[in-house]
């Protein structure tokens, strides 16, 4: 083969692997199951008086309020001058079983799920408790069953900064303390991704925390504007973060042997040396780190995920097997784009409607010389057949869509089937129905091209 020759099969080669790395595969609508947004769970007997009541500190203004049904609830993406009703107005009584953002499926047909740190910021969320649910979504009546209910919890001190209810025995915690976003099951443990720190958390079986841990890439301490030591920089311009708000750990897979565990930032870290947020060819891009559970320390290796349009997030992150996963990447808009608004923005309409809502295929194996996995191909969740009628709602014409603003759990659960949900945001998504806060969802859709695919 002579030199032409080669260098006309490499472009061939080269070619070949754009185009199949944005192969859409087929997705078919199996099972849909739906909780109430307005599912509630009374605090345990032993948790402090003042967390029988959540969300005081919903409205705009930061202040609290401590009359039920105050706050009118509001989808957060509509437009401040045609805002959208979601109906679900704070405070709430008890405590809210919403906000699922990551899900382990297990071989009884069960699930666990966890609700992350309840409205939305660490200055909204004292009062609401963090929670890990076992869940059983009924394919057949389409209800969404929770099992039981662990709420995190600290007694022995191990978190290494001050929490919200330190003054109690159990220190139970909140969204003041944490942003739970990614859960895993290793053995007597269950393990936490953080989007605050990040952190990593380690808790028992029971929700009390054994450990937490700090992030480190390439030896560094990694820590947002929510870490526990940064404070308000007193020099105008300081910059003492390495990532932005919100954009820690959303996903998290694990080896199949549980030896380690794959942290995914929501966002891109800063790179000092550029002055400027990780990228290539002007797209962000998010790291997957390894941390070893046996050690407890990041392992120093880690993966790089370009992401296909400026503003656009991870959802989850789970493994296939021990090369491939799947990886939720989502816009942020939320409501079918057939009913944008497409002029000046109502509440009967959707202002920032869903365009980007997919899972890929990606191969952790196949690393370009920057680090960078190989994105195989992807489903598109605003496109799913549903020949058979499956869907509770949002189905027309023998087609469904998924367009929430934020969906945040993905699971395998055989060699064909996966399950997907939302992250319904109690209180500020709507992307069903206007005036009405969106449920949380489960969806059980048959992808076996996209499972296959290489």
């Amino acid at each position: 083969m002579n030199a032409l020759t080669r260098l006309a099969v490499a472009a061939s080669a080269l070619a070949c692997a754009a185009a199949q790395a944005q192969q859409l595969f087929p997705s078919v609508l199996a099972g849909h199951a739906l909780l109430p947004a307005a599912t509630f769970i009374k605090p345990p007997a032993d948790a402090p008086a003042h967390l029988s009541l959540s969300g005081r500190y919903l409205h705009a203004d930061g202040r609290r309020r401590d009359q039920f049904g105050s706050i009118p609830g509001l989808a957060f993406l509509s437009d401040p001058k045609a805002p959208r009703p979601t109906g679900m107005n704070g405070p709430f009584e008890g405590q809210p079983i919403q906000g699922f953002s990551g899900i382990k499926w297990q071989k009884d047909g069960s699930a666990w799920v966890l609700s992350d740190n309840g409205f939305g910021s660490k200055a909204n969320s004292p009062d609401a408790m963090l929670m890990v649910h076992q869940v059983r979504a009924d394919w057949k009546t389409g209800r969404f069953e929770v099992l039981r209910t662990l709420f995190l919890h600290d007694p022995d001190g191990i978190v290494p900064f001050n929490v919200a209810n330190a003054a109690s025995a159990k220190r139970y915690l909140t969204g003041a303390d944490f942003d739970i976003e990614s859960i895993q099951l290793i053995g007597d443990s269950i393990w936490l991704g953080d989007e605050f720190g990040p952190y990593l958390i380690r808790a028992d079986r029971s929700g009390k925390v054994t450990g937490v841990f700090e992030t480190r890439v390439d030896g560094q301490l990694v820590r947002s504007p929510d870490h526990f030591t940064v404070s308000a920089p007193s020099v105008p311009g300081a910059f003492a973060t390495t990532a932005r708000r919100s954009r820690g750990f959303e996903g998290m897979a694990a080896s199949a042997d549980g030896r380690f565990l794959y942290p995914m930032l929501e966002g891109p870290l800063w790179d000092a040396q550029a002055k400027a947020w990780e990228a290539r060819d002007g797209k962000e891009t998010v790291r997957i780190l390894e941390f070893d559970v046996q050690q407890g320390a990041y392992s120093g290796r880690s993966f790089r995920y370009q992401l296909e349009f400026a503003g656009n997030n991870i959802g989850d992150f789970n493994m296939i097997d021990k090369d491939t996963a799947l990886v939720i990447e989502r816009d942020n808009g939320e409501g079918d784009a057939a009913l944008a608004c497409n002029g000046p923005a109502r509440a009967d309409c959707f202002n920032v409607p869903a365009r980007f809502k997919r899972v890929y295929k990606i191969d952790l194996s196949a690393l370009d010389a920057q680090g960078f996995v190989r994105k195989v191909g992807y489903i598109d969740l605003l496109d799913i057949a549903d020949p058979k009628g499956v869907a509770r709602l949002g189905a027309a014409n023998g087609r469904f869509s998924f367009p929430h603003w934020c969906i945040e759990g993905l699971d395998i659960v055989d060699a064909d089937h996966i399950v997907v949900l939302n992250d319904n945001n109690l209180g500020v998504s709507a992307a069903r129905e206007f005036g009405k806060n969106e449920a949380n969802e489960i969806i059980l859709l048959r992808v076996s091209e996209l499972l296959r695919a290489r």
